[in-house]
C-alpha cells in the first residue's frame, strides 16, 4: 500500500475535485471515530452502525469518520493521501492521517499505523486473545480524534466528536487535558465492555497522575476508557430507551450506575435506538433465493426450502426456527439449547449461524450431529446464509439476558420471521408481544418456554400467523428518526458554536 502525501482526498477510483464545497463549508463538522465500520470491517452491532449514521447524518452535517488503517481498510483503496502528521505522545506512537472516500462520498480518516494495525485477527485480537497493546492502539485512535478537533488536518477541524464505545472513549478526556473545549457525544453500545488496563499504564498513555481518582479515569483501581469518556464527554447516548434506563441500575450498571445515574438527572444521557439500512427489503435483497412481499408466502416458503439444503435439514411442514447471533452467555445461548430438545420434539427445526465460545459451538455442533434431520449448525458468519435465514425461517430465537439494542430481530421483522425475545433492551423497544413476536420477562422458569409455546401455537393458526408476519413486515425501523435525534443532541451539546459559525461563515 502507497500512502501519498497530497493535499487532495481520494476515492477508490481516483482523486477528488478540487473545487470546495461550499455547503459542506458552512455545515457543523462532526467526526465519528470508531472502531470498526462495516464497510470494512465488523465484528457485532457497531460495524453496521458506523456504516449507516454517519451516512443518514450527511443531509445536514459535515460527516467524517475515523477509523484505524487495518489491512481491510487499506487494501480497500489503491492509495491512501497523507493529509496530516500526528505527533507521538508519551508511549502512543507518531502516526499519518489518510484521507479517502467511499464510493458513495462518505470522507473517511484512516490512522496510519501499521505497527499498531497492520494484524491478522480481528481489530480486536486474535486466536491467541486480546492485543497485549489494545491500550496504546486505542488511545491512539482516541488521541487522534482529538488532535482532528485540534487542526491536525489542516483543511478541516471537527466542531463536534461523535465517539464509540471504550476504544475511542479516551477522547474528551485528552481534550480537557489540553485545555480545549470542544463538545463531545460518547454512545455506548455494550457497556460491559469498558477498556479496563492497569494503573500502570497511565503513564505510557500520557494520562496525568491527578485524573487517576474516582472523578476521573479510575475505576476500582484500574484505568477505565470508558469510565473516561462517560466523565469527559459532553454527552451520553446508548442504543435504546429501555437500556438507557437499565444501565442506571445496579444490576445493569456494570459498576458505572452511580456515575450514570449523575449523567441521567444532569440531562446528559439518552438513548437513541439504531435503525437498519435499506437493504434489509424481502423485495428488494440480491442475497435472498427468492424475492418476496407480505402476502407472498409462497417466495419465503422458497427461502425456507433453500435454507433447509443449505444446512443439510430434513424437508418438513414444521416451523423452522433460527439463531443468527454471537454465540456467547449474554446472547442467552444456553437457554436456546436448552430449548431445541422442545423445538425438535413438536415438529419444528432449528438452524443457527454464529461464532463465539468454544463451549457454545462445541454444544451445537453436537445438537446437530444427534439430530442431523431438524438441526443444521454453521459456526462463523455469511451474509448471504445469513439474510436468507432471517428470510426463511418463522421464528428467531433471541432470548439475551442483556440487548444494548440489537438488530437481528429488526432484520427478522422486516423478513417476516417473529423474534422470540426477553423484554430488555432494543428487544422490549422493537418487539411488540403477540404482534409483530413474542416477549417473555424472566431468563429463568417458564418464561421463554411460554413463548416458544405461544409461537407453536400461532404457527398453527395460518390467518394469525400471517396477520403476524404482515405486522412485522410492515416495521420500517429506518435511520432518519435517530439522524433527527443526534441532530438535536449535537446542537444542545455545542450551545451557540454552530450559531456563531454559520454568521461567521
Amino acid at each position: 500500500m502507497a500512502y501519498e502525501d497530497r493535499s487532495g482526498t481520494a476515492t477508490a477510483g481516483g482523486p477528488l475535485s478540487a473545487l470546495p464545497d461550499i455547503r459542506a463549508s458552512l455545515q457543523t463538522r462532526i467526526l465519528y471515530a470508531t472502531p470498526e465500520m462495516a464497510d470494512f470491517v465488523k465484528t457485532g452491532g457497531l460495524g453496521e452502525v458506523a456504516a449507516a449514521l454517519p451516512r443518514a447524518l450527511r443531509r445536514d452535517f459535515d460527516v467524517r469518520v475515523l477509523i484505524p488503517g487495518y489491512p481491510s481498510v487499506t487494501r480497500a483503496f489503491p492509495y491512501i493521501p497523507v493529509v496530516g502528521r500526528l505527533e507521538g505522545h508519551a508511549g502512543l506512537p507518531a502516526c499519518q492521517l489518510g484521507l479517502v472516500e467511499t464510493a458513495d462520498g462518505l470522507r473517511v480518516y484512516v490512522l496510519l499505523c501499521p505497527e499498531l494495525y497492520e494484524r491478522d485477527g480481528s481489530p480486536y485480537g486474535n486466536a491467541r486473545g486480546d492485543f497485549a497493546d489494545n491500550d496504546i492502539r486505542f488511545g491512539r485512535l482516541s488521541l487522534a480524534a482529538a488532535d482532528l478537533a485540534l487542526g491536525a488536518d489542516p483543511a478541516w477541524a471537527a466542531d463536534l466528536l461523535h465517539l464509540n464505545d471504550w476504544q475511542a472513549a479516551l477522547a474528551p478526556a485528552y481534550l480537557a487535558w489540553r485545555g480545549a473545549r470542544v463538545p463531545s457525544v460518547l454512545t455506548i453500545h455494550n457497556l460491559a465492555y469498558q477498556g479496563l488496563f492497569p494503573r500502570e499504564n497511565l503513564g505510557r498513555l500520557g494520562v496525568p497522575d491527578y485524573a487517576f481518582q474516582m472523578n476521573g479515569v479510575e475505576f476500582y483501581g484500574q484505568l477505565s476508557f470508558l469510565k473516561s469518556g462517560l466523565y469527559y464527554a459532553s454527552h451520553v447516548t446508548t442504543v435504546s430507551d429501555t437500556y438507557a434506563r437499565e444501565i442506571t441500575t445496579p444490576d445493569a450498571g456494570c459498576g458505572l450506575d452511580g456515575l450514570l445515574r449523575t449523567r441521567a438527572a444532569q440531562g446528559r444521557l439518552t438513548g437513541i435506538l439504531n435503525g437498519i439500512d435499506e437493504s434489509w427489503d424481502p423485495r428488494t435483497d440480491p442475497h435472498l433465493a427468492t424475492r418476496f412481499d407480505a402476502d407472498d408466502w409462497k417466495g419465503k416458503r422458497a427461502n425456507a426450502e433453500t435454507v433447509r439444503r443449505q444446512f443439510g435439514i430434513a424437508v418438513s411442514r414444521g416451523p423452522l426456527f433460527a439463531i443468527v447471533s454471537r454465540l456467547v452467555h449474554q446472547k442467552g445461548i444456553d437457554l436456546s439449547l436448552e430449548m431445541a430438545s422442545t423445538i425438535v420434539e413438536n415438529g419444528g427445526q432449528l438452524v443457527v449461524i454464529g461464532q463465539g465460545e468454544s463451549r457454545f459451538e462445541d454444544a451445537l455442533r453436537g445438537l446437530a450431529r444427534q439430530r442431523p434431520d431438524a438441526v443444521g449448525v454453521r459456526v462463523g458468519f455469511d451474509e448471504t446464509d445469513a439474510r436468507r435465514m432471517f428470510a426463511g425461517s418463522d421464528f428467531l430465537l433471541m432470548p439475551s439476558r442483556f440487548e444494548p439494542c440489537g438488530l437481528a430481530q429488526m432484520y427478522a421483522q422486516r423478513f417476516g420471521s417473529l423474534p422470540i425475545v426477553r423484554k430488555t433492551g432494543g428487544l422490549a423497544d422493537t418487539v411488540e408481544d403477540g404482534v409483530t413476536g413474542f416477549t417473555f420477562s424472566e431468563t429463568s422458569g417458564g418464561g421463554f418456554a411460554g413463548a416458544v409455546r405461544r409461537a407453536f401455537e400461532t404457527f398453527a393458526q395460518t390467518k394469525r400467523l400471517n396477520a403476524m408476519r404482515r405486522n412485522a413486515m410492515g416495521r420500517t425501523f429506518g435511520w432518519d428518526l435517530a439522524a433527527s435525534s443526534y441532530a438535536g443532541l449535537y446542537s444542545r451539546a455545542m450551545g451557540n458554536g454552530a450559531a456563531q459559525r454559520w454568521r461567521a461563515a
